[in-house]
């Protein structure tokens, strides 16, 4: 098993947690008034403390806390000790310089998240906000931080590629995640579409981009997605399903070409056509078509998936705080049949681990641990 120390934001912690989901060993180290994600809303049960944030909750699920004064040279000391017995540090900002880390311990695995500018200025400078919105307004943000924890992704495998590395060569490696690099990754798809073609990627909305006939469509019960991607014959049994006859008495829309300079006309007729139905019908009868398409789901949509219990992907905890709750393992833990522990109170190690380390409890009062 692998012991990583956290010292991330909302950036890195959903890398921490895939490797908490694998069975590793994650310490978060806080301040004494706790990380900034324990202050992030929403918060659960409608309690405003630094126990029931829901980013907290998820993201430091199966975590330990360690509460410590990094701004001390006597925090700094149990830092540099916690140190030469871990394995990985992933941090958005190292509290003492890179080489120390290595003195510290030569096997070390550190991995440092580069980020100069706001969430939203992030997006915005990679290109990634550019595409998203409707069509002649101005861009929207994603929400729920998914820019972020998209990037935490990222995180995670450059920290196993780095583990792997060190592991292999015997000695500690440094890996660095640029926030701004990995957000532009996510415009690749643009960039070469202009770069071949000359097509430059424009908001859609709720419609698609790349393929003619996709995106998001009202429905009686919600929204659904459709994406028809264009195959020889594959036109007449799409509109044999639709029955719409402006679609229908048009022989030229079989073709691609066509499909592309009409797709706002099909898709508005689209738009008519599904609402006739829930979305439940539309998915089920796509899918016995052999039509790609799903439904948009809510959280409450979700929070009772049949396939998503019977996976593993969501199980009952008995939460301290929140009592029986149905909460999600992550894809990497269902796979793995770890089972995550609720995210840990405020401090809740710091016995565990400085015992761990040889000081006694209570420690003296000169100590000062932010505990």
């Amino acid at each position: 098993m692998t012991r990583i120390i956290d010292l991330t934001g909302t950036i890195g912690a959903y890398a921490t947690r895939l490797f908490v989901e694998e069975g590793h060993e994650v310490i978060r180290v806080e301040k004494a008034n706790g990380d900034d994600l324990r202050l992030m809303p929403p918060f659960l049960a409608d309690k405003r403390d630094l126990e029931h944030s829901a980013y907290h909750q998820f993201l430091n699920a199966g975590k330990k806390s360690l509460t410590l004064d990094l701004d001390s040279a006597t925090g700094l000391k149990l830092f540099i000790d916690l140190l030469g017995r871990s394995d990985v540090l992933v941090a958005e900002r190292l509290p003492i310089d890179e080489q120390l880390c290595f003195d510290a311990n030569p096997k070390l695995v550190v991995t440092k998240i580069e980020n100069d500018a706001p969430e939203i200025c992030a997006m915005a400078r990679s290109g990634l906000l550019s595409l998203t919105g409707q069509p002649n307004q101005a861009p929207m943000i994603l929400g729920a931080h998914i820019p972020y924890l998209a990037v935490g992704a990222y995180v995670g495998v450059a920290t196993a590629a780095a583990l792997l590395a060190a592991r292999n060569c015997g000695r500690g490696i440094a890996a660095t995640v640029s926030v701004r690099q990995s957000l532009e990754s996510f415009v690749e798809q643009a960039m070469v579409e202009y770069s071949f073609s000359g097509t430059i990627t424009e908001r859609r909305g709720s419609k698609g981009a790349i393929t003619a006939i996709s995106g998001a469509l009202p429905c009686k019960n919600g929204h659904w997605v459709i994406s028809q991607i264009h195959r020889p014959g594959r036109w007449d049994k799409f509109v044999n399903w639709v029955q719409d006859p402006d679609l229908s008495s048009d022989p030229s829309l079989a073709q691609e070409e066509n499909q592309h300079k009409h797709r706002d006309f099909i898709m508005d007729r689209l738009h008519t056509w599904a609402k006739r139905f829930t979305k439940e019908e539309l998915v089920e009868e796509a899918q016995r078509r052999h039509f790609p398409a799903s439904p948009v789901s809510t959280t409450l949509d979700l929070i009772d998936d049949p396939q998503l219990v019977a996976r593993g992907f969501l199980r009952e905890m008995n939460h301290p705080l929140l009592g029986r709750i149905i909460f999600p393992q992550g894809a990497i833990a269902t796979v793995a049949g770890v089972r995550l522990t609720p995210a840990p109170r405020l401090g809740q190690h710091n016995k565990e681990i400085l015992s761990e380390l040889g000081y006694a409890l209570p420690l003296h009062k000169n100590f000062n641990t932010g505990a």
